[in-house]
């Protein structure tokens, strides 16, 4: 398993997710934060298992993860060394607004 590692935004990104999910059901901004605790340990032992991204350079190996439940996906760039983890985004919302992170 290569270690997992988030852009700098992404703690943002989740945090202002799961407040807002929280203010729609007491306990859902918990079960949006399980989700992703979940889902992050199965991208770093398999990151090739998920679909790389058509759109973006093909110098950069970039892949999404949907989340089961909730309509976001985990984007990370697979390196050797690491997964960077680039966004946790909302899949309807605001495409490609993380490309700037990728470096």
């Amino acid at each position: 398993m290569i270690p997992v590692r988030f852009a700098p935004e992404v703690s943002d990104e989740i945090a202002e997710a799961a407040l807002w999910y929280e203010a729609r059901r007491r306990g859902l901004g918990n079960e949006f934060l399980a989700e992703i605790e979940t889902t992050l340990p199965i991208i770093g032992s398999r990151p090739q298992s998920f679909p790389r991204l058509d759109n973006v350079s093909p110098l950069y190996e970039i892949r999404r993860a949907l989340l089961p439940r909730f309509p976001y996906a985990v984007v990370s760039l697979v390196w050797v060394e690491e997964l960077r983890v680039l966004a946790i985004a909302h899949a309807k919302r605001r495409p490609g607004y993380w490309l700037s992170r990728v470096r």
